[in-house]
């Protein structure tokens, strides 16, 4: 049995009434809001979705998502519309490209307390917000503009919708509710139908605990079938524009398009991922450990009490983790793996560990576990900047590879986490962790974001290109990431980005000799000296550990062997940015 009394923090946020409601959601958007607006988009994928969004603000045209005025056929537009929404409000994209992934992790948070308050009890469900709040994983997505924290919410609210109409309400409008915002899901990126899988552990469940396991009438195998009926419908909210528009266009680029956004980046992605391959076991052994922290090292606590509740057909369990088994299985089984593919199942895990808080916190393991975590972590980034500050070799060599010094900043992080670790050594252990990762988020999204902005933008690099060319000149990209566009304050040209190096440069030396005013803007490696004179290209400096120089009409040497492939061309002229 807990003492009460050595739970006070605990206590005074979980108590039953709804104040600590309203006060838990305003710290949650305290540390998830922090610190926007003081940063820009940063690479790989930030840039690209606010350049997508910028430009749709900035043409009108919404329906299908250009980057650089070249189609995107990647992902869905949803994530870009509600940055260009947002954009088009508040007129400054550093707010308007993180307000998305913002709220969307907020909808989340109150998803998980109100079904985890409808399951179990009010602070029940608080305790799994508040668990989910903790995740290093879920609010490093909450303060970043990918797309998985949006995906991520819909998701969560198909799992919400299902929960309440299996175990809660039993009202069908429930499960047309989950299957909508799966609808949702699947237009935003196309894993958004992950919630109907929910259905297998309760297909399980009915048929081992439940007598008679199923009664199935006419209508209610028609309202079950409605639910994926309802799901196209939010699904063709996207899709039938899009089939409409591509038909009257006659434009093969836009049926290119469509082939691609439907079949390529969907059945072939999953089944014959092209990139970002990893081992069947990428997830459980390089990304829960880490990024699931605390709920990862929880775990093995938890695995008594849920096989505990199982044996007993408690439904509240086997059905969402069941689910998170069968995603961390699908997302397994595809070649291509990333961290991010399954954060939704961050939501469902928070959930069905709420119950067991204060069994996993009298636990002296659990308890000296989050404790030492929090203080290796404490101790590794202040003798990081100790280090760094003293100019140890490896710390030099993190200097020279990232172009930053971050040392007193690390410093600074290591001795508060320290500290915070030193004042919870005697009693309530456990606590050290929340505190110490609520500090860790507010350094990054402030002081961290003010040291990394420069080395995560190459705003530098067109300011030296303004100091030596002015401003009344053009400027074509080769290999390139997007960036280069958002940022600049030039009229762009691009040759295409799943163009072949070789074939952009041959299109860039004949662009820029049609005009002394253009200029190519590329990576070192790519100035070959049977093309340009390398002692007279221009060095504009680092950025993304690659060395970017500046080619003008004069710098092209005679008898360069180019490609004879067509290759397109793509203008943008830049708007106002903030």
């Amino acid at each position: 049995m807990i003492k009460s009394q050595q739970y006070n923090w605990y206590a005074r946020l979980t108590n039953n009434n709804q104040n600590s409601v309203f006060l838990f959601f305003l710290f949650a958007a305290a540390v998830i809001f922090f610190g926007m607006g003081l940063r820009s988009p940063w690479p790989a994928d930030e840039p690209r979705f606010a350049q997508i969004a910028k430009e749709m603000v900035e043409s009108g045209q919404w329906l299908f998502p250009m980057r650089g005025n070249e189609y995107y056929p990647d992902k869905p537009p949803v994530f870009m519309w509600s940055i260009a929404v947002f954009y088009a409000l508040t007129g400054s994209l550093k707010i308007a490209f993180l307000l998305p992934s913002a709220l969307a992790s907020m909808l989340s948070l109150f998803s998980v307390y109100d079904i985890g308050k409808r399951l179990w009890s009010k602070q029940t469900g608080l305790i799994a917000a508040a668990l989910l709040l903790t995740t290093f994983q879920f609010v490093l997505q909450a303060k970043s503009a990918q797309i998985d924290a949006l995906v991520t919410c819909w998701i969560t609210l198909g799992c919400y919708g299902l929960l309440r109409f299996l175990l809660v309400d039993h009202l069908w409008r429930w499960y047309y509710f989950g299957c909508f915002f799966m609808g949702i899901g699947v237009i935003t990126k196309g894993v958004g139908f992950l919630p109907i899988f929910m259905l297998i552990p309760y297909v399980l469940y009915r048929g081992f605990f439940v007598r008679p396991a199923f009664s199935l009438s006419i209508m209610s195998i028609a309202k079950w079938l409605a639910g994926p009926l309802v799901m196209l419908l939010a699904i063709s909210l996207w899709l039938i524009p899009m089939l409409m528009a591509v038909e009257h266009s006659n434009d093969p680029l836009l049926a290119q398009y469509r082939d691609n956004i439907l079949f390529r980046q969907t059945v072939t992605r999953y089944a014959n991922s092209w990139h970002h391959i990893k081992p069947f076991w990428y997830y459980i052994t390089s990304v829960i450990p880490a990024f699931w922290l605390p709920l990862s090292v929880a775990i093995p606590w938890l695995v008594p009490h849920w096989f505990r509740h199982i044996k007993q057909g408690d439904a509240r369990v086997i059905i969402p983790l069941g689910w998170i088994i069968l995603l961390l299985l699908f997302f397994s089984l595809s070649p291509g793996k990333r961290g991010v593919y399954v954060l939704p199942a961050v939501p469902m895990l928070a959930l069905i560990s709420a119950p067991y808080i204060y069994n996993l916190i009298s636990s002296k393991g659990l308890k000296w576990c989050l404790w030492g975590i929090a203080l290796a972590l404490s101790v590794a980034l202040l003798l990081v900047g100790i280090g760094g500050l003293a100019g140890l070799t490896a710390a030099v060599k993190l200097e020279e590879k990232f172009d930053i010094a971050p040392w007193y900043f690390f410093i600074f992080t290591g001795f508060l986490g320290t500290a915070i670790c030193a004042l919870n050594i005697r009693r309530n252990q456990w606590q050290a962790w929340p505190a110490f990762i609520f500090m860790l988020w507010a350094g990054y999204s402030s002081w961290g974001a003010t040291l990394l902005e420069e080395v995560k933008t190459p705003k530098h690099i067109y300011a030296n290109i303004q100091a030596q060319h002015g401003d009344n000149i053009e400027v074509g990209l080769v290999d390139f990431a997007e960036q280069f566009i958002l940022f600049s304050p030039y009229p762009v040209t691009h040759f295409g980005f799943h163009t072949p190096n070789d074939a952009q440069i041959s299109q860039a030396y004949r662009w820029i000799g049609q005009d002394s005013n253009r200029f190519i803007l590329t990576s070192a490696e790519h100035v070959s000296p049977e093309c340009f004179n390398v002692d007279t290209v221009e060095h504009m400096g680092f950025a993304h550990r690659t060395d970017w120089v500046f080619i003008s009409a004069d710098d092209r040497l005679p008898g360069c062997p180019l490609s004879d492939a067509t290759v397109p061309e793509y203008h943008y002229q830049p708007g106002s940015k903030s």
